[in-house]
């Protein structure tokens, strides 16, 4: 059978790093089994459902790079669907209609509390056959086994049993006309053909309630891995501001999205010893049954490790399509700068994120108004002054504008003074930095640009104590 997977957010906030982590493993089951990976969104909670959510949801499965074959699908459109099955549940005796009242249910829940037993519904119209009829507060409550066991096989997890006399008659369809979670899942991954069920742990205690509504239409079961919980970096449930936070924040702080990829299949994943990863060594390596039983916890020191790694390997000019993003955010005109590729070049080596090398690239895409008057002091003194008119001469006279005749002017200028280099290159970078800290030399003042270059020169001169 063609394995299909699926992943089913609620729209009722932004995609987190959990629900990332579940699309992707979904998403490399599928793709190893060579099989179907669908999007589902389950968007029946009508108060806390929004469109933004939905948007969000889509745009950080884009930026991920997690390609679905169908969808996305929402469950909204598919109410006739599950009340026709609903209905069809009545007619065969699997379910049944029930009308009490709010304060009837609550009646019988205290009486249970009082009794010392587990609050559950009575079953009052289980077996009464009550016909349809016009009424407020009209449910159908699915007529689960009396008795026995759930027993299924998780592909974490194990050997998971759970007693009927646990389980009670719970609703599948409310008075409003919309089915229950727990109802509609099923409808939706049997009519999708779902084969298997790959979500948090959390959903465990429903997973025995779906079963049994799934032999109750005398459908095959699915298979079901439970992933445990992600925490942060203390070992504490994941908050907002530990973590759990839009995936696209990930972005806006300049991670690249396969490095994100990569650090979340390995929250709970491994091979080897193996921690850097290609797309297609997760699709070809990654296996559900492989997921470690223990809960993970976030490192972010580690994500900024692998985030550098691939700011150091991948192509300039792909990490640019990236890069340029942050530029704007910063408030930089791409036109009044070096080409992003460039600056990737010469900042990739320092930094761990795209938001970091935006930060320190202010200096070629904004006007030098500041000065480190101490490294003003140290290094623009009159010995400086011969050095820098001799580099400004160079630079003006070069026809072609690269790191490699910035180094080539810097280079004959040392032999013409006999000089080093560095007695060259640090009154230079004070000049066009305004700091005596920078990347090498020749992209400094490459990144600049020819005429800022000079400019920025001329400035430093005019600084230089007569």
């Amino acid at each position: 059978m063609t394995c299909r997977t699926r992943f089913a957010p609620s729209p009722t906030g932004f995609l987190h790093i959990g629900g990332a982590r579940t699309a992707l493993y979904c998403y490399l089951e599928a793709r190893r089994r060579g099989g179907q990976f669908i999007l589902r969104v389950e968007d029946t909670d009508r108060e806390r459902s929004t469109q933004a959510a939905i948007d969000a949801i889509l745009e950080a499965m884009d930026w991920l790079g997690l390609e679905y074959d169908e969808g996305p699908i929402f469950q909204t459109a598919r109410l006739d669907r599950y009340r026709e099955v609903a209905e069809q549940m009545v007619a065969a005796g699997t379910a049944y209609y029930a009308y009490e009242t709010r304060e009837e249910l609550d009646a019988a829940r205290d009486a249970a509390m009082a009794a010392k037993e587990k609050p559950r519904y009575n079953g009052y119209y289980r077996d009464r056959n009550a016909p349809f009829r016009d009424d407020p507060n009209r449910v159908i409550r699915f007529k689960n086994p009396i008795g026995g066991t759930v027993v299924f096989e998780d592909k974490i997890k194990g050997r998971i049993e759970w007693s009927n006399d646990e389980l009670d008659d719970l609703v599948i369809f409310r008075p409003d006309g919309y089915p229950t979670y727990n109802f509609a899942v099923v409808v939706d991954d049997l009519d999708m053909g779902i084969t298997d069920v790959i979500r948090g742990d959390d959903h465990v205690n429903n997973t025995p309630r779906q079963i049994n509504i799934y032999k109750a239409l005398g459908a095959p079961v699915p298979h079901f891995a439970h992933m445990p919980m992600i925490l942060d970096p203390e070992g504490a449930k994941l908050s907002k501001r530990s973590g759990a936070a839009n995936v696209m924040s990930y972005k806006e702080e300049g991670y690249l999205p396969h490095a994100l990829v990569n650090y979340l299949a390995r929250l709970g994943w491994s091979h080897g010893d193996q921690e850097i990863f290609s797309r297609d060594e997760l699709q070809q390596l990654f296996a559900i049954e492989d997921v470690n039983q223990k809960a993970s916890r976030l490192d972010p020191a580690k994500l900024g490790w692998l985030n550098q790694h691939y700011l150091k390997t991948d192509a300039p000019a792909d990490l640019a399509k990236h890069f340029a993003p942050q530029l704007v955010a910063h408030g930089y005109d791409l036109a009044k700068g070096p080409d992003p590729a460039d600056v990737v070049v010469a900042l990739r080596d320092r930094v761990q994120t795209l938001k970091e090398m935006a930060e320190r690239a202010h200096v070629w895409y904004c006007p030098l108004t500041q000065y480190d008057e101490a490294a003003v002091a140290k290094h623009l003194v009159a010995a400086a002054r011969a050095p820098l008119a001799a580099v400004r001469e160079g630079l003006a006279a070069l026809a072609a504008w690269s790191p490699e005749a910035v180094h080539g002017v810097l280079q004959a200028t040392s032999e013409a003074l006999g000089i080093g280099l560095g007695k060259i290159a640090q009154p230079l970078r004070v000049a066009i930095t305004g700091t005596q800290v920078s990347p090498s030399i020749d992209h400094t003042v490459f990144l600049a640009g020819q005429a800022e270059a000079l400019a920025r020169i001329d400035a430093a001169l005019a600084r230089i104590p007569a």
